[in-house]
């Protein structure tokens, strides 16, 4: 059951109207090696592919190559090295590496007919592969391959070569896709995948604040799972993608002058767009940047790996046109010695090196060349038509170490090394030296194990057949001389996922680009944030104001946050809350020292008061006025002036209790002193026997009073234990924190009003019957006036309290209390002492006898009386019966006479008793008083 395939044939193919013969397997190996262990490569040493004819393939041949790449080159030569190295070395004790490199031309098809040539079996005559069920004992041309030099081929040899499970050791196809050990079982890297990379990229740019961004990437697997996989990432960082486009993967594509100048076109359009990523192999930046310097286009490009080190690129004329170059490259080690190796070629390796010649026959052409490495490069050169009859040529390479690549120079060594310590550990127990002694799939297992120490570190690859040694971050710089310098300015540590610094001069280089905007809309400052406009990008906004106690503290944030209302506030567009003054009622107020000295005149007036009704306590105007009863009354006054002062200053749960307390207290007292005159107004002025009986019993000057008050003190305690007012933190104002008394319950606080009110209605009606007695001794009236400033004062504070906001609130109630006991004061003891200081000939008991005598006189004239009784009374009788009631203070209402219980009562009773005391005069003439 076996099956043989030849590989290659011999064939004919036309070149310009002429018959050329088909190339010979030989032709295709670049650089050979024989050995006991024969490892194969790959690399793209050739940028591009041409055929026979023009337009599509008619044929299915193998295409040529053309475009010397130099970097290709020099990383085979590192290959050479490596082996060499190995081979001089004992690592390998009696084993020769031998080795077998192809050149894939960065095409997929020349990549598959090397790769197949890796698969004919070893030690054959003829090319041609084998076909089994089973290729364990099969043993191929190669036991192991390193390469491919591009992800898209490289995918495609590993595919092949899985049919042994050929190890494919890749020092540049960095694709995340090959880290699928499913579908490609056979394959290990000696480099990070692109997951790693397009995260740090989406990092790299969202830290230099770069959000509007365009990327550019080829046609072919590579471009596109890089497109996908930077996509996701660079959406987990906030960066929008403002157009993505594609470049055909090879330069023998027709199209990709016309692909290069529309995504030439796209940039331009985009004039926001600054920083662009570019998932390009070197010659399709070398293209797109030459087009770029003619249309002047300069912008920020972040390179992949595949070109990042790239010198070919700074060999372009005028290169620093481009604008700047951020690029990440594979982490490199100590190369030194194959910098000297280079320095050494010579004549005998050119005998033994295809690609020498062919790099010899490039210098001789390009010698008189002014910018040599362009020249190598040149496109229109092809290798078949290059002369091999340069074994005597003198070889130029000073300038070759200063165009390696590190990264993957250092890369390929280390697949290399990998793959013979894979071998050592393999041969320890066996005959390496017999081809037979393992197969591929052997040396698979063992490279999936290996350790192996490199510059200090220690390598072994991951389960997905990785070593994740990290990137360099390099930029671009030209020379004085204008030569490009690519320095090396941070690294990028893939577990910590941080750039990590040398020193602060490259920190600086890193974030000098900083300046430089790349966004779809302006940045929003602090105190703004971003609104999305119409556009799917959420990176398109406009900014908006924060409103009030609202902040932002960064850039570009999408939401305003919160203050802490209860501390804290902000106006608009603030970037930061301020905290909240504490404010209240203080004594250093304008209002409050105006109150606090009103209070204060007030409590003066009392004590004043005080000592003129002290002094002439045995007056007729202060006894008419209830003596000792006015005390009372002023000193409830006087604590009601003094509750005052609890309403101003830094509020306390003390004083917010106290003041209520205080007040409700002491003005209940007054207005219940008050009640009791009213009341005695009413008893000297009601004439029904029944209602002055029930009159009677309620008037208990004490009793009264006491019962009154006592109700307010149960009201203030059941408040004091339920509800008791307390300090609050009023909030509410944006900018301020008012302390301020809560009164616990409006409820109680209402009642406590209510029963004031209550009393006092009742007083002024009581009062408002009596108001027509004598006038220089009638209360009745002016306690009528202070009944009825109370009410209109009290009734207007109820919607001002409720509409009154902040520290003024108890201004308000100060206020009130300020005018109710004023108008108590004034209307209850300015008149007496304006009778005591300045009409003291009233205030004597002949002027009150003669009060009396006009009353009743005036009183009687009104009525006819009977001759008899006229007659029989005389002014000395009435004069009698008068100074007999003021001394004897007893009631002359009593069996139809007339009399005073005590002697105040004279000067407010009615004029019915009066009548009644004319009726029982002697009757001694008939005539009119």
């Amino acid at each position: 059951m076996a099956f043989v395939g030849c590989l290659f044939f011999p064939c004919f193919v036309v070149i310009l109207g002429a018959v050329q013969p088909c190339r010979t397997p030989d032709e295709f190996v670049a650089i050979s090696s024989p050995g006991d262990i024969v490892i194969g490569g790959l690399f793209a040493i050739h940028g591009r592919t041409v055929r026979s004819g023009p337009g599509n393939p008619q044929r299915p041949e193998i295409p040529y190559c053309a475009g010397f790449e130099i970097q290709g080159f020099l990383q085979s030569m590192c290959m050479i090295f490596a082996i060499e190295s190995i081979n001089n070395s004992t690592l390998l004790p009696g084993i020769k590496l031998g080795y077998e490199i192809y050149d894939t031309c960065a095409e997929v098809t020349v990549a598959l007919a090397a790769a197949m040539r890796f698969l004919s079996k070893f030690n054959t005559s003829e090319n041609f592969v084998e076909f089994q069920c089973n290729y364990t004992n099969y043993i191929p041309r190669v036991k192991a391959v390193v390469g491919g030099s591009y992800s898209e081929e490289t995918m495609a040899i590993s595919r092949l070569l899985n049919l042994d499970l050929i190890p494919l050791v890749s020092h540049s196809a960095s694709a995340e896709i090959l880290s699928n050990k499913i579908r490609f079982p056979s394959f290990l890297r000696t480099i990070p995948s692109d997951s790693y990379q397009t995260k740090a990229m989406a990092q790299l740019i969202h830290g230099y604040g770069w959000n509007w961004i365009g990327i550019l990437a080829t046609d072919d697997d590579y471009g596109r799972l890089a497109l996908e996989n930077f996509g996701n990432e660079a959406m987990a960082f906030n960066v929008c993608i403002a157009f993505r486009e594609i470049l055909p993967s090879h330069l023998s594509d027709s199209t990709i002058n016309s692909k290069i100048n529309k995504v030439l076109n796209v940039i331009t359009r985009e004039s926001r767009v600054n920083v662009i990523v570019a998932f390009l192999k070197s010659y399709l930046v070398v293209k797109l940047f030459e087009k770029a310097i003619v249309r002047k286009i300069q912008r920020t490009w972040i390179a992949s790996d595949s070109w990042s080190t790239s010198t070919k690129i700074g060999s372009i004329l005028n290169f620093n046109k481009i604008g700047n170059v951020i690029g990440f490259t594979f982490k490199n080690g100590n190369v030194s010695a194959f910098l000297n190796f280079l320095t050494y070629l010579g004549k005998e390796q050119i005998r033994n090196n295809k690609l020498l010649k062919q790099y010899a026959a490039l210098l001789s052409d390009c010698s008189k060349d002014i910018n040599l490495i362009q020249c190598i490069s040149n496109y229109s050169k092809e290798s078949w038509m290059y002369s091999t009859s340069v074994d005597n040529q003198t070889l130029h390479v000073d300038f070759l170490p200063d165009i390696v690549q590190p990264g993957f120079v250092h890369s390929t060594q280390m697949a290399v090394n990998a793959i013979a310590y894979a071998i050592r550990n393999l041969c320890k127990d066996r005959n390496c030296k017999d081809p037979n002694a393992f197969g591929p799939w052997e040396l698979l297992q063992a490279l999936k194990k290996v350790t192996f120490i490199d510059d200090g570190r220690r390598i072994k690859f991951n389960p997905t057949g990785d070593i994740n040694i990290g990137y360099d971050v390099v930029i671009w710089k030209q020379t004085q001389k204008g030569i490009l310098n690519i320095t090396t300015v941070a690294a990028y540590n893939l577990e910590s996922e941080t750039f990590i610094f040398k020193d602060e001069k490259e920190e600086k280089d890193f974030y000098d680009l900083k300046a430089i905007q790349s966004k779809c809309s302006d940045e929003c400052q602090p105190g703004q944030m971003k609104k999305t406009s119409t556009s799917p990008h959420t990176c398109c906004y406009e900014c908006v104001i924060c409103p009030e106690n609202h902040y932002t503290n960064e850039t570009d944030m999408g939401y305003c946050l919160l203050c802490n209302n209860q501390t804290h506030w902000s106006p608009a567009n603030s970037s930061i809350c301020f905290k909240k003054d504490v404010d209240y009622f203080d004594w250093d107020d304008g209002l409050a020292i105006v109150l606090t000295i009103l209070s204060c005149i007030g409590i003066i007036l009392i004590l004043t008061t005080c000592i003129i009704f002290t002094k002439h306590l045995n007056t007729p105007v202060v006894k008419a006025s209830g003596g000792l009863l006015c005390h009372i009354i002023l000193l409830s006054l006087f604590f009601s002036f003094l509750s005052t002062g609890f309403f101003i200053g830094k509020p306390e749960d003390f004083k917010c209790m106290a003041r209520q307390m205080m007040f409700g207290i002491s003005f209940t007292v007054c207005v219940s002193c008050i009640l009791l005159k009213s009341l005695k107004i009413l008893l000297a002025f009601s004439f029904d026997p029944q209602i002055q009986d029930i009159l009677k019993c309620l008037y208990k000057p004490f009793t009264m009073v006491f019962t009154c008050t006592g109700i307010q003190v149960i009201i203030c305690a059941f408040w004091l234990v339920f509800r008791a007012p307390h300090v609050v933190e009023n909030v509410a104002i944006s900018k301020m924190i008012i302390l301020e008394c809560a009164e616990g319950s409006i409820v109680i606080f209402g009642v406590m009003l209510g029963y004031i009110a209550i009393l006092a209605f009742t007083c002024f009606i009581f009062a408002f019957k009596g108001r027509k007695l004598p006038e220089n001794y009638n209360e009745a009236k002016f306690i009528t006036f202070g009944m009825l400033i109370y009410f209109i004062v009290w009734i207007t504070f109820i919607p001002v309290y409720v509409t009154t906001f902040g520290k003024f609130l108890p201004a308000v109630e100060v206020i009130v209390i300020l005018i109710s006991n004023y108008g108590i004061l004034v209307c209850t003891f300015f008149p007496k002492c304006y009778v005591i200081l300045y009409k003291q000939e009233s205030n004597t008991k002949s002027a009150f006898l003669k009060l009396i005598y006009n009353y009743s006189s005036k009183s009687v004239s009104s009525h006819t009386i009977s001759q008899a009784s006229v007659e029989s009374r005389s002014t000395e009788h009435r004069s009698s019966i008068a100074d007999s009631c003021y001394k004897t203070s007893i009631n002359c209402v009593s069996n139809g006479h007339f009399y005073f219980q005590k002697p105040e009562q004279m000067f407010i009773s009615g004029q019915r008793p009066l009548r009644s005391l004319a009726r029982n005069l002697p009757r001694k003439r008939t005539s009119s008083i």
